[in-house]
């Protein structure tokens, strides 16, 4: 380029002696006056320099030239800062939901805090024993033991109460009470707080305490609860006797019958007698079984010293409900700090000199906090697997923005820095005007993230949305400062095909190689809870606010990146072997198609990092969610047997199958005779028998995949008697027993040689094991026998379960025509329990915490593969101008649209093959490798009261997980290519040609 010599000779550079920028333009650079500029001593105020407004003229006309660019990278930048904010809140969220919904399922006699203290002692004056538990002093302990409470353990003052009951039981004289063995009733008196605020008059009137009571007062009052009243027959008005100690019964007066409010509160359910009263069975010596009514009578809370002059043994007592709503996950281990400090630490001293020296504290909430920590520690790793890749993944498209502006604009900053621009200066005003878009795209973001999850805490989103707004601000400029450290108009070819690594890459790609090793290693043997096997086996625990290491949730991140990197050294390999032979083929596409994939730029390692990672987490994510839906099936399947299952204590009616297999959809119907207490010879322990028709049955355990097995191996032999039973025959030779199919367990215990089985309708059977499989669909467990129903007797031999197949069996029907086959309509204890599959399998969603997690897994893996495709357009769009001045240039010399459509397809198919089939690769290799050390029981499956056992769902590879994104992004490049030389086929050549120079 030539300069000129006047004063306009370069608009851009400064007059000697005008107001300098150090570091940014070239003292002495030109003559050429600019605008906005005085020239040395045009003012008449010596030494006054202008200040320089150039940096918002510089970021206006920025913004003015590139609008699109900088509307896309706010879009960008938002919808990052949205994913990456609302990320920790949805999790925080769905944590803290199913931890309260832990604590609420524990129901409140395992979760409340129960102090209890003794009555007063008997060396003290009475008068000081009756003021001990008097209300006042009642609710005072009630107080100072709410201060003892640490946080962030909160205590439900609505559903805590406090009061006097008598632990050992006193019988009631009346006889009108109900005595179903002779035995007389037995009383629990309670005087309990916060009767009025719980319940509602259902007759008569509330107990009052008259005058002033003391142990030696003669009659009460008292209330029961409808049910009390119903199953005693307990009427207002009536008089109930209690033995006195020393002293004649007391009389306790009932005025009054209460309804609970809410019958399921912690008010009613920690002490479920004083709501419901319960028939006792004592423990008896043989004989016929005893038993006698236990009720609760609610006395006033000034009535509790009459307690301290009857013989049960009266005890103080405060009961102290969890707030479900303020108990939160992040504080899990302060949560079991502050309970265990309350039952043997430093709180129960407190409670003590708070109430009574030998008051004692007791809950199970310790262990419902345990459990569900376990149930987290389960389910978090997986998560955060899915948090990795996704974020790994944006991370790379965030970067390839900056990568493709910098690009974009590589001969505006090579001139800048050619005419005197520094490296400071410059990244300075990158930052600056990238900033002005990203810092109100991530705000934006940020909002809408609080908005669309309005639950969590609120610094963890702040420092989401901040990383990837400083992310998205220094992508650029640190692009421009590595490209342009030393000044040139016109680089070095990039191409990859002819680039050599250096060795900084090599010794990169090994510490990446050295870190995903070390990762899969630790997976592998420590299981994604980061806690071994040796360890688990030795009962140690982890803290319960613990979390899995964070390096192994990285493992399918780092195989990725591993891969991508493998990969583009090995891309050159094959594009040489197919050049040679592609260039002695007739016509020039095949060719110039190979030769413009090898010159593709170095920088496609980022696109297919994208890419590889993306897939590689959309692969892992899919095989997980696809093994949690296979593993709650399973367990559905093992639990049911078939598609529903209807059993019946008794014998079923005869009639039953044909009206089932009736119902709408109902394919088949197999009958089973089920005998639980069937006793080997003349042992006590008892084996499951199972009489079913082979031929039926035979075909259900091969289509549930449950122990399939040969029918006639286990068809009873034609000789064989009715009953089972082995009889001479004329010949005086015994007849065959029947073949049996066994489990494992029974097989080990008794062998293959016959042996007899007392069933439980008086009749022997004799059996011999010939078929051993570890599962069958009639009886779930380990110990079982299967038999044919023929060869049994024929009480014996009457169905009592059904196991129903078909396609879409629909509950409502099922359980009408089994009512009507039972005649469960008139009699209820007719009734059979249907159950189905779909039901079973829903049942083991149980937590907030496992639905939540699928959710936001299933989101991460949604929004990973999102980025894939936006890191493939934004590669795409990057060789979009090069390739439309390609096809200008190509249809001057006669190429038709047809071959240019062909010869953007075919250069784009090479790097879409490559990361489709590493995508595939990858995403199997990493669930081979992580597979065992990887255990989905914890969010597949929910037990009720305990975390679920460990190892029963594994990891397996998903194929539609493994092809349908890998052919996905196949599909995506090879189209765009084509769209793109469609699209350029219809508009004219003179825009490309005329810029074509500079391209």
């Amino acid at each position: 380029m030539g300069r000129d010599s006047g004063s306009g000779g370069r608009p851009e550079a400064r007059r000697s002696g005008s107001d300098e920028r150090p570091g940014f333009w070239r003292s002495g650079s030109g003559t050429g006056g600019r605008p906005g500029f005085r020239r040395s001593g045009s003012d008449k105020r010596p030494g006054f320099r202008r200040r320089d407004h150039s940096v918002a003229p510089w970021i206006r006309t920025r913004l003015r030239t590139a609008p699109g660019a900088a509307v896309a990278l706010a879009l960008l930048v938002m919808a990052t800062a949205c994913l990456a904010a609302a990320f920790p809140r949805a999790v925080e969220r769905y944590e803290d939901a199913g931890l309260r919904r832990a604590v609420v399922d524990a129901t409140a006699p395992r979760t409340s805090l129960q102090v209890s203290a003794p009555q007063p002692g008997t060396y003290i004056p009475q008068s000081e024993r009756e003021s001990a538990v008097s209300p006042a002093s009642m609710r005072k302990a009630y107080e100072r033991v709410l201060n003892v409470v640490e946080r962030p353990l909160a205590v439900d003052p609505a559903q805590s109460m406090y009061g006097v009951r008598n632990v050992n039981n006193l019988e009631a004289a009346e006889t009108w009470l109900p005595m179903p063995s002779g035995l007389p009733a037995q009383m629990s008196l309670a005087a309990q707080s916060g009767l009025a605020e719980h319940s509602r008059m259902s007759a008569g009137r509330l107990p009052r305490a008259g005058d002033t009571v003391t142990a030696a007062t003669r009659e009460v009052e008292a209330a029961v609860t409808t049910e009390t009243a119903k199953r005693l027959n307990i009427k207002v008005g009536s008089v109930i006797h209690v033995p006195g100690m020393q002293r004649d019964p007391l009389a306790v007066r009932i005025t009054g019958i209460v309804a609970p409010r809410d019958p399921e509160s912690a008010y009613w359910t920690t002490q479920p007698l004083l709501r419901t009263p319960s028939l006792i069975r004592p423990p008896t010596q043989g004989g016929e079984p005893e038993t006698y009514w236990l009720g609760a009578l609610l006395l006033p809370p000034d009535a509790a010293p009459v307690l301290l002059g009857t013989p049960g043994e009266p005890a103080r007592y405060w009961l102290l409900t969890p707030d479900p709503a303020a108990l939160t996950a992040h504080d899990l281990s302060r949560l079991g700090s502050a309970v265990a400090s309350l039952e043997s630490g430093p709180g129960l001293v407190k409670v003590r000199d708070s109430t009574d020296a030998d008051t004692g504290v007791s809950t199970d909430l310790d262990e419902v906090l345990a459990s569900y920590a376990q149930l987290r520690s389960g389910v978090r790793p997986l998560v955060s697997v899915a948090a990795f890749g996704t974020g790994a993944v944006a991370v790379v498209v965030l970067l390839m923005a900056g990568r493709l502006t910098a690009d974009r604009r590589r001969t505006e900053l090579a001139l800048l820095r050619a005419r005197g621009a520094s490296l400071r200066g410059l990244t300075r005003r990158l930052v600056t005007e990238t900033a002005v878009v990203a810092l109100p795209a991530g705000a934006l973001g940020l909002a809408g993230a609080l908005l669309l999850v309005p639950y969590g805490r609120a610094p963890y989103a702040v420092g989401a949305a901040l990383a990837v707004t400083l992310l998205a601000c220094t992508a650029l400029p640190l692009r421009a400062l590595a490209a342009h450290r030393v000044v040139g108009v016109h680089g070095a070819r990039e191409d990859l095909a002819s680039v050599r690594p250096s060795r900084r890459r090599t010794i990169a790609e090994l510490t990446l190689l050295v870190l995903a090793s070390a990762a899969v290693l630790a997976l592998r043997s420590r299981g994604t809870s980061g806690t071994s096997d040796e360890a688990l086996g030795s009962g140690a625990s982890g803290d319960l606010g613990s979390s899995g290491d964070q390096l192994v949730a990285m493992a399918p991140v780092l195989i990725g990146v591993i891969a991508a990197l493998v990969l583009v050294r090995l891309y050159p390999l094959p594009l040489r072997w197919l050049a040679r032979p592609a260039g002695r083929m007739r016509g020039a596409i095949g060719h110039l198609s190979l030769a413009r994939a090898g010159r593709t730029s170095v920088s496609t390692v980022l696109p297919l990092l994208a890419l590889l990672t993306a897939l590689t987490t959309a692969a892992f994510g899919g095989s997980v969610l696809a093994g949690v839906a296979d593993a709650r099936d399973r367990a559905a399947v093992l639990n049911l047997g078939a598609d529903a299952r209807v059993e019946a204590e008794g014998a079923l009616p005869a009639t039953l199958p044909e009206r089932v297999r009736s119902a709408p959809g109902v394919r088949e119907v197999t009958p089973l005779s089920i005998a639980y207490e069937a006793k080997p010879g003349a042992g006590v322990e008892s084996v499951p028998l199972a009489g079913v028709d082979p031929e039926g049955y035979a075909r259900l355990a091969d289509r549930t995949g449950l122990g399939a097995f040969p029918a006639g191996e286990l068809k009873a032999s034609p000789a064989a008697p009715a009953d089972g039973t082995s009889k001479p025959g004329a010949d005086g030779s015994a007849k065959a027993p029947l073949p049996a199919l066994a489990s494992s367990a029974v097989a080990d215990r008794y062998g293959t040689h016959p042996f007899s089985l007392r069933l439980s309708d008086g009749s022997d059977v004799t059996v011999r094991i010939t078929l051993v499989r570890d599962l069958t669909p009639a009886l779930p467990g380990t110990d079982f026998l299967i038999v044919d129903r023929a060869g049994l007797g024929t009480v014996a031999a009457r169905p009592t379960t059904l196991l129903v197949t078909g396609d879409h069996v629909s509950g409502g029907a099922l359980r009408k025509a089994v009512a009507a086959g039972t005649g469960a309509d008139t009699d209820p204890t007719a009734r059979a329990d249907v159950r189905l599959r779909s039901e079973e399998r829903a049942r083991y969603v149980d937590s907030p915490l496992q639905s939540g997690a699928e959710r936001v897994y299933a989101a991460a893996v949604a929004a990973g593969s999102g980025y894939a495709v936006l890191a493939l357009l934004l590669a795409l769009v990057r060789a979009a101008p090069e390739r439309a001045a390609l096809l200008a240039r190509l249809r001057t010399m006669g190429l038709t649209r047809s071959q240019g459509r062909r010869l953007l397809v075919l250069e784009a198919l090479p790097q879409a093959l490559l990361a489709a089939a590493g995508g595939i690769l990858t995403g199997w290799a990493a669930v081979r490798l992580l597979a065992p050390g990887i255990d989905l029981t914890s969010i597949a499956l929910a037990t009720p009261g305990g975390a679920p056992p460990t190892g029963t769902a594994a990891l397996h590879t998903d194929p539609a997980s493994l092809f349908l994104p890998a052919l996905t992004v196949l599909l995506l490049a090879t189209g765009i290519a084509a769209g793109q030389a469609w699209w350029t086929g219809r508009r004219g050549s003179v825009r490309e040609l005329r810029a074509g120079d500079s391209r």
